[in-house]
């Protein structure tokens, strides 16, 4: 009688300890992987990286009506009032040169964004590599990963170019002080971060055309009034990288006359996004956007008269990755 009861205790206590111990659920690990893409351009390796990701407000759209605004976002299931809108760069190894495209916002805007740089490592390199920085224009998400909170550059060995038409406005005092008052932070973020590279003579601005060998300036003016798009090409595939020609995808691919607060000219912005977005359907050139979603890399297809969509990439492995 007691080794009967002796296993009727026993039988629920295993079977307790095995549910609560030996099945118990994994604690969450409540982290994301790094933030890059890597893909091959012929012969260069270009790697996506992930800044982090910003809210707009909806208000900052214009030239549509607010309903027309509140359509498309839902129709791309996007946020509202707030708009998710990623922050990315790009690295370009051409097996010469090491390039980085952008270097997102640094500290500039809290936790959400300043990631560039912590995935550039993740991706197996590290900024002292880097001999150039281009700059498609030089609002705070773009160059706010350049210098530490200190103003200590970030990129020791590299000489950053930037279109002279970019330099001369944002780095002008004279057009600092005649800016609004909402415009002058970006006029001060600039300055600050391009002082020590003018310093040590590593910043240096260029007027169009060739950059190095396979990377091409284009002028592409209209957010700002030296913005600049980068057409990387090898062995005859080509890359665009357009900087912030769009900024909320779930609206202006379709309604290329939406502008953004952001933009200084918005009616030569708005000439610029709808020639290019007829330009690279047309084409199908790989096109890479500073705010398009992460990678932020894909096509341009025509969806209608002066409508468009986008197309992101999808994720594989070139031959080059599969020898690895």
């Amino acid at each position: 009688m007691l080794s009967r009861l002796h296993h009727l205790v026993l039988i629920p206590l295993f079977i307790f300890c095995f549910l609560s111990v030996c099945q118990a659920q994994a604690p969450q690990i409540l982290t994301q992987v790094p933030g890059y893409y890597r893909m091959q351009l012929g012969q260069f390796e270009v790697t996506a990286l992930y800044d982090g990701a910003t809210e707009l407000d909806k208000g900052l759209l214009h030239h549509a009506k607010p309903e027309e605004i509140d359509q498309l976002l839902a129709r791309m299931f996007v946020g509202n009032p707030k708009m998710q809108t990623a922050v990315n760069a790009y690295l370009i190894n051409t097996g010469t040169h090491l390039i980085l495209v952008d270097t997102g916002g640094g500290q500039l805007f809290g936790p959400g964004l300043g990631r560039t740089i912590t995935n550039l490592q993740a991706a197996g390199y590290d900024t002292a590599q880097v001999d150039t920085v281009l700059l498609t224009h030089l609002h705070g998400d773009h160059v706010g990963g350049l210098t530490d909170t200190a103003g200590t550059p970030l990129f020791p060995q590299a000489t950053i170019r930037v279109a002279q038409a970019e330099h001369d406005y944002w780095l002008s005092g004279q057009q600092a002080a005649a800016a609004p008052e909402k415009a002058r932070a970006f006029f001060k973020i600039a300055q600050e971060t391009a002082a020590p590279y003018l310093r040590s003579d590593r910043w240096k601005t260029f007027d169009y055309g060739p950059i190095v060998p396979g990377i091409l300036a284009v002028k592409t003016e209209g957010h700002t009034p030296g913005h600049t798009a980068f057409k990387v090409e090898s062995d005859g595939r080509q890359l665009l990288i357009w900087g912030d020609i769009v900024h909320s995808h779930a609206v202006q691919f379709s309604r290329p006359d939406v502008s953004i607060d952001f933009d200084v000219d918005p009616k030569q912005a708005k000439a610029t996004r709808k020639a290019l977005l007829r330009d690279t359907s047309t084409t199908q050139i790989l096109v890479a956007g500073m705010h398009l979603p992460f990678p932020g890399i894909g096509r341009v297809r025509a969806d209608g008269v002066e409508s468009y969509a986008w197309v992101p990439i999808e994720f594989g492995m070139s031959d080059a990755f599969k020898k690895k």
